[in-house]
């Protein structure tokens, strides 16, 4: 479905709102959609040695529990953008917030490893498929101008659960028997933000256009521009509408790999993959790999905590860069920062000098998820927004499904350093694939940055320079 120029109108009116109140319970409600994806992400590392003590699991277990999450997550990323692009973001999202919170229940309540996997699959489903869709939902009503620096404050408050997974396996784990479970139930706290998804965050007009539900549309444009105090404009007739615009055909995955969609999906797969390759080798086999060559590091789960704590600032850090340069540049900036961090660690063996190094390389990561984020939902068009982002998201979990085994390989062939040289490669790669295949997008209507053309003789879509002063907070 080409962009008309209603649906082109509706896009301009969001994109010169002040930032608002309304702006930032969005932030906020959605924030929560990542903070449980990270908890869940990192929550089975830090209770993992307790549950082989209780169990008498062997080691092939605990590697089966981690690989299912991770088809879990695959599951989750590309059904809730199916969803989110077949019957709303709103709707799935809160369906994706049912699922999780009732398969913390399962984990909570599981009593061997096989009961354990299945709740473990089901709470990956659907953090990741709360993640992709938030994603999604902030892009399209956040203003263009400000679309990356929203995000950041996003992830930056999401990506407290790092830490907060991260210190909860440090300090409840060892404590009691039953401390696990205690990590496992941080999940529960998810009903709160699915209060604040029904609450705050209405089903976004971008999608309802291009769904041809125009008044719709129109309406939830018109009571976010009341909420951020600019007089709404006239709305769309009903009978006007209905002759201006049709619901097109549903999304299909096909679709992913045909005509100027496939070089956006192949270029954001690629993003993801690399990117979420090397952070999570890194986080998972550090410690490891550093016990291996000898340094005497009391307590690694202290060592992980620590270096998890970087990864909020490192998403504050990213909020003067996103909306200031070329996003695509950014990245590869970050990543070439990245790579050179990776191999001076490689190097080091001083207790100090692995911890700075550790936090810095922890810093930058985090810095480029907000990035990675906001650039995978932009170059899509609004009709397949969520299947496309979702879908290179949750590739990307399949890919790091074999990470342990690729890591271990090279570790076993080519020696410690040769593990941080690859993490170094990939970590590079994203931003050279971004630059040299990918479109701008950074301060464009979204209108504007995806492959779908403007209709024949229709208004192209006006620049995104707001017209009211912003804030530069949320």
């Amino acid at each position: 479905m080409a962009v008309t120029p209603h649906t082109a109108a509706l896009g301009t009116r969001l994109d010169r709102l002040p930032l608002s109140p309304f702006h930032r319970r969005l932030v906020v409600a959605l924030a929560g959609m990542i903070l449980f994806e990270w908890v869940e992400t990192y929550a089975f590392a830090f209770v993992a040695p307790a549950l082989r003590d209780q169990w008498d699991m062997s080691l092939s277990t605990v590697a089966v529990v981690a690989g299912v999450g991770q088809l879990g997550a695959f599951a989750g990323g590309v059904l809730a953008g199916y969803l989110a692009d077949r019957v709303g973001r709103r709707r799935t999202l809160l369906a994706c917030v049912t699922v999780y919170c009732v398969a913390t229940v399962g984990c909570l309540l599981v009593q061997n490893p096989w009961q354990l996997i299945v709740a473990r699959t089901a709470t990956h489903l659907g953090a990741q498929g709360m993640a992709v869709v938030a994603i999604v939902v902030l892009t399209e009503f956040v203003p263009a101008a400000a679309r990356g620096r929203l995000q950041t404050y996003k992830v930056a408050i999401g990506s407290l659960g790092i830490p907060v997974a991260a210190w909860a396996g440090y300090f409840l784990v060892p404590q009691w028997p039953w401390g696990w479970r205690l990590v496992f139930g941080l999940g529960l706290f998810g009903v709160v933000f699915a209060v604040l998804i029904h609450r705050w965050v209405p089903e976004s007009p971008r999608w309802l256009a291009s769904r041809g539900r125009l008044v719709e549309a129109d309406a939830i444009v018109r009571r976010v521009e009341v909420q951020c105090g600019v007089p709404p404009q006239a709305g769309l007739e009903a009978s006007s509408a209905r002759g201006t615009a049709t619901a097109p055909e549903p999304a299909r995955l096909g679709e992913l790999w045909t005509g100027a969609h496939r070089r956006a999906f192949l270029v954001v797969t690629t993003m993801w993959v690399t990117g979420l390759l090397a952070y999570s080798a890194y986080n998972t086999w550090t410690p490891t790999l550093l016990a291996e060559t000898g340094l005497d590091l009391d307590d690694t789960l202290l060592l992980s905590a620590v270096l998890a704590t970087a990864a909020p600032l490192g998403a504050l850090a990213a909020v003067p860069l996103i909306d200031r340069w070329d996003r695509r540049r950014t990245q590869l900036v970050l990543g070439a920062l990245s790579a050179t961090a990776l191999l001076l660690f490689s190097l080091v063996r001083a207790p100090a000098a692995v911890l700075v190094l550790g936090c810095l390389i922890s810093l930058l990561f985090q810095m480029a998820v907000p990035f990675l984020q906001v650039y995978s939902a932009e170059i899509f068009p609004t009709r397949i927004r969520a299947l496309g982002s979702g879908t290179s998201n949750a590739l990307s979990r399949i890919f790091n499904f074999g990470a342990p085994l690729l890591v271990a390989a090279v570790y076993a062939g080519a020696g410690y350093t040769a593990v941080f040289v690859l993490l170094a490669v990939l970590s590079a790669t994203g931003g050279l694939v971004a630059v040299r295949f990918g479109p701008r997008t950074t301060g464009v209507s979204l209108e504007a940055a995806t492959p779908e053309a403007v209709r024949p003789g229709a208004a192209t879509p006006s620049p995104a320079v707001p017209t009211h002063k912003e804030p530069r907070t949320p």
